[in-house]
């Protein structure tokens, strides 16, 4: 049956149509934006992953810049540190030259200032944008941005690296040891040997043990008090000379105990101290080491000649700074015109070589950690957006292919619709 009124084959044709406009301008869509999902109409659980995810790769953006200082700022204090390491060596390279016999000391003692005056300097330098982690001002650690960890319900935690900062300030305030010159009524009872020790104002080898060659003297440090000095003084000792022989002479060892060290922490730190002079100053004929027990000093002279070893204690002294703590300020009392100043130095320098050494290692390891985190962080967001591409991005190729194939579909609709709308007017000719 024909029908004037309603033409169903146009009808037809006319939803047809419209599909393929609405198909043909979604393919458009994607071709012009380059997207699939393009607003969160299109797919809205999609879009509201992909916002999230690109929220989350400018934050990683920000981590990023935070990294990148971070790494500056790290990367000058190794440096410094690194470069104060050299100059600390040049300075024991100094205070090993003082221990020589017939050397001009003052002149020595001017080097070492100059050198700890450049180290000053350099520490004064190793700043980036106004952060200086090895000038003692502060004890707090840098704090890098370095993570948004997101949770499964969406929480948001910001995570750090801590970087701890190092002193090595020369300027920290350090006071050199003073040894007293109180007397102790019973001297013995502090430190003793095979000879009998001394008070204060006597000569210390009055009465001294004298060790034969290939011979040992224990020496035992038998109660601390504060303020109590130690003095362990070596006559015939065979020293080396500036042009390469060797003289016979006296090295005086010291130290003022403080009030936390015991019997092992003076003897441990008199022991460094000739430890440190036999190696550099003698041909390796005398050694020193840990007793039966660790407040137990042992001597051995493995030279040809016998050495006189004297003791003293004395009242009154005071402690010198604590070298394991602090900065870098013994430098600014050491003086090696003495006998006994040269020998102290050359026990602590080694202590702030290792501060040194210590601190251009944590220095390294952090900037190391800080150098992966951010190439991790980059990799991370690489593959985020790499992720955001996947659910929303558009396959050109697949939209080109279908834009094709539907301009074909929409001109044969329009076609299909002419015909349709044209199929009424055959009815006129049952009219004729």
């Amino acid at each position: 049956m024909s029908s004037i009124l309603t033409n169903t084959s146009a009808m037809v044709a006319l939803q047809t149509l419209k599909g393929i406009n609405t198909g043909l301008e979604k393919t458009q869509s994607e071709i012009s934006t380059g997207k699939t999902v393009a607003s969160a109409k299109d797919n809205a659980a999609v879009w509201a992953i992909s916002k999230t995810m690109e929220s989350d790769v400018k934050g990683f953006k920000g981590i990023s810049d935070s990294l990148s200082l971070g790494q500056s700022t790290v990367a000058v204090a190794r440096q410094a540190t690194e470069t104060i390491t050299d100059l600390l060596t040049e300075v024991k390279g100094k205070i090993v030259a003082a221990q020589e016999q017939n050397v001009d000391r003052a002149k020595i003692q001017t080097d070492i200032e100059a050198l700890t005056d450049q180290i000053k300097s350099v520490v004064g330098a190793a700043q980036f944008n106004g952060m200086n982690l090895i000038d003692g001002t502060s004890t707090d650690s840098m704090s890098v941005l370095s993570s948004l960890d997101r949770d499964a319900s969406g929480g948001v935690t910001p995570k750090h690296i801590d970087v701890s900062r190092q002193n090595l300030s020369v300027t920290t305030p350090a006071s050199a040891q003073s040894y007293g010159s109180g007397t102790l009524t019973t001297p013995a009872n502090y430190i003793s040997g095979s000879g009998t020790t001394q008070a204060a104002g006597t000569d210390a080898l009055t009465a001294a043990a004298t060790v034969a060659a290939s011979g040992t003297e224990s020496i035992t440090i038998g109660q601390v008090a504060e303020g109590v000095g130690y003095q362990i003084k070596i006559d015939g000792l065979e020293i080396n000379t500036a042009d390469g022989s060797t003289a016979t002479g006296t090295r005086t060892f010291e130290y003022v105990a403080s009030a936390t060290d015991g019997t092992a922490d003076v003897a441990a730190n008199l022991m460094s101290q000739m430890n440190a002079f036999f190696e550099a100053a003698t041909g390796g004929d005398y050694s020193v080491a840990v007793g039966g027990t660790d407040n137990v000093i042992t001597i051995t002279n493995g030279s040809s000649a016998s050495i006189d070893v004297g003791l003293q204690a004395t009242d009154g002294g005071t402690a010198g700074s604590d070298l394991s703590s602090g900065g870098l300020g013994a430098l600014a009392t050491m003086d090696v015109t003495t006998d006994s100043g040269a020998t102290g130095a050359l026990a602590a320098i080694d202590t702030l070589i290792e501060k040194s050494t210590t601190a251009a290692a944590a220095f390294g390891s952090a900037e190391s950690r800080l150098e992966t985190q951010s190439t991790f962080i980059s990799d991370l967001t690489s593959s985020m957006k790499a992720g955001i591409g996947s659910l929303v991005d558009a396959d050109m190729e697949e939209a080109s292919a279908r834009l094709q194939a539907l301009q074909v579909q929409q001109q044969l609709g329009v076609q299909s619709l002419s015909i349709a709308n044209q199929a009424p007017q055959s009815i006129l000719s049952l009219f004729r």
